[in-house]
C-alpha cells in the first residue's frame, strides 16, 4: 500500500515529516493572513469592550457605574448583535478561500434568500460565532505565541546581547558574557522545532473550528446527509437483485460464451502448431475460459481478479486509468483491509465514477482512500453540476444499499452548480 500526501494541515501534523515539508510554511502564510483579519474585527470588539472593562475594573472599589457608560454599552451591544450577521458575510467569504491554504478539502457553500435569512438561520448564526471567535481568541492565541517567539529569539541572540552590555536578562537570570549565555542560545535552538509544531498545531485548531462553524449543519440541503435506507429492504433488494443476475448471466451469457470458447477450442484443433494463427487463436481461448471465470465470480459475490491481485489501491488506479475524464487517485492505507470491505470500497469507486460519467458532465474527479483506528473512509470527489439527490434515481440508492449491507454509511454534498463530494465510511476493525 502506498502512502499518500496529507489532505490537510492536521493530518500533516501527524506525520514524521512534516517538519521538512511545505505544511509549516503553509501554517505560517494561514497565521499571516490571518492577522489582519482577525486584527480589525478585534478593534471592532474593543470599542464595546473597553468600557465594559472599565465597568468590571470599577465594581470592586464600590464606584458607582455612571449612567453614560450604561447606556453606551447597551446601545453598543444591540448595534454589534444587529451588525454581526452582515459584517460576517465578507469575513466567511474569505475565510472560506483561506481555509484552503491548510485544508483543501471542499467546504459546502451557504445560500441565503434575502436579508432576513441572516437573521432568521442558524447556519448565518455560526458565522457570526466564527467571527467572534476571529477577533476575540484568535488575537490572544496569536499574542501568546507571538510572546514566545520573541523568547526564543532572544534565547538564540543571547550570546550577541551579552557581548554589547554589562547584563542580559535571559528568562529567570541574568548573564554577562557571551560564553554564559550559549547554553541558553543552545534551548533557544532546540526549541525552535518545538515552536513550528506549536504554531502547526495552533492553526491546526484555528482551521478545525473554521470548518466546524463554517461548513453547513446537518439539516442543511447542501450539507453532508446521510443516505440511510431500511434493512430489510436492501437485504430484500440485494437478494433479488442477485438471482436476476444469476438467471440472466445463466440464460443468456453463459450459453452464448460457452459456446464461443467451444468454437475456439475445435479452431485450435485445426489449425496446425505452425500456423501464423495458431498463437493468437491460444491466447482467445485462453481469455474465454478467463472470463467464464470471472462472470461466475461477479455472479457469486467473489471479489475481482484485479483487486486481489493490485490491492485496493492498485485496482482504484486501475479503475482511474479507464475513465473517460481525468480521475486523480490520493491512497494513504496504512494497515491491511478486511476483504468484504475492500470489495465494496472497490465497487462503491466503480459505481460512483460510472455515475460522474453519466450525470455530472464534470472535467475531472479525485478519488481519496484514508484509513483510521476503526474505518476506512473512501471519498469521490467531482468538478461537476452537482445538484445530485437520491430521490431522483441517480444510482446513490443503490450505492447506499451496498455500503449499509456492511454496516457502513454514505454521505453526500452536492450543491447546486458542484462540486460534488461522496464520502463513504467502511467499519474495518481486524
Amino acid at each position: 500500500m502506498t502512502l499518500g500526501r496529507p489532505l490537510h494541515l492536521a493530518e500533516a501534523l501527524r506525520r514524521r515529516g512534516y517538519l521538512i515539508s511545505a505544511w509549516p510554511w503553509r501554517a505560517l502564510a494561514y497565521a499571516v493572513t490571518t492577522v489582519p483579519v482577525a486584527g480589525v474585527l478585534a478593534v471592532g470588539l474593543l470599542v464595546v469592550g473597553a468600557p465594559l472593562l472599565a465597568m468590571v475594573n470599577a465594581a470592586p472599589q464600590d464606584r458607582p457605574v455612571e449612567l453614560p457608560i450604561v447606556l453606551f454599552l447597551t446601545v453598543a451591544g444591540l448595534v454589534v448583535l444587529a451588525l454581526a450577521p452582515i459584517v460576517s458575510i465578507p469575513v466567511t467569504m474569505l475565510e472560506r478561500r483561506r481555509l484552503g491554504i491548510v485544508d483543501p478539502r471542499p467546504l459546502p457553500e451557504h445560500s441565503f434568500r434575502g436579508l432576513a435569512a441572516r437573521y432568521t438561520s442558524a447556519t448565518a448564526w455560526r458565522e457570526v460565532a466564527y467571527a467572534f471567535f476571529l477577533g476575540g481568541v484568535v488575537p490572544i492565541a496569536y499574542w501568546l505565541l507571538t510572546l514566545l517567539a520573541l523568547l526564543d529569539l532572544t534565547l538564540i541572540a543571547s550570546p550577541w546581547l551579552a557581548g554589547d552590555a554589562d547584563q542580559v536578562v535571559v528568562v529567570w537570570s541574568t548573564v554577562d558574557t557571551a560564553r554564559q549565555a550559549i547554553p541558553y542560545a543552545v534551548v533557544g535552538v532546540l526549541f525552535v522545532p518545538m515552536l513550528w509544531y506549536l504554531a502547526g498545531l495552533l492553526v491546526a485548531v484555528q482551521a478545525a473550528l473554521a470548518r466546524w462553524l463554517l461548513g453547513a449543519p446537518p439539516d442543511d440541503r447542501a450539507a453532508l446527509r446521510e443516505v440511510t435506507r431500511s434493512r430489510a429492504r436492501l437485504v430484500d433488494a440485494y437478494e433479488a437483485e442477485r438471482r436476476r443476475i444469476e438467471r440472466d448471466v445463466h440464460d443468456g451469457a453463459q450459453p452464448r460464451l460457452t459456446s464461443l470458447t467451444l468454437q475456439l477450442g475445435l479452431a485450435r484443433l485445426d489449425v496446425p502448431e505452425d500456423s501464423p494463427a495458431a498463437r493468437p487463436l491460444a491466447v482467445a481461448h485462453e481469455q474465454a475460459k478467463d472470463l467464464m471465470v470471472t462472470l461466475r465470480q461477479i455472479v457469486q459475490g467473489i471479489r475481482p481478479q484485479n483487486l486481489t491481485e493490485l490491492g485496493l489501491a492498485g485496482a482504484v488506479r486501475e479503475l482511474a486509468g479507464e475513465a473517460t475524464i481525468p480521475v486523480g487517485v490520493r491512497a494513504d492505507l496504512t494497515q491491511p483491509v478486511p476483504e468484504l470491505v475492500e470489495t465494496t470500497a472497490y465497487f462503491v469507486v466503480s459505481e460512483s465514477l460510472g455515475n460522474v460519467a453519466r450525470h455530472a458532465h464534470a472535467t475531472r474527479a479525485e478519488v481519496r482512500l484514508t484509513q483510521t483506528d476503526r474505518h476506512l473512509v473512501v471519498e469521490v470527489e467531482d468538478d461537476g453540476r452537482g445538484g445530485a439527490d437520491p430521490a431522483r434515481g441517480t444510482g446513490l440508492t443503490g450505492l447506499a444499499d451496498r455500503v449499509a449491507a456492511v454496516n457502513g454509511r454514505l454521505l453526500l454534498a452536492s450543491p447546486a452548480g458542484g462540486p460534488t463530494l461522496v464520502r463513504v465510511e467502511l467499519p474495518c476493525r481486524r
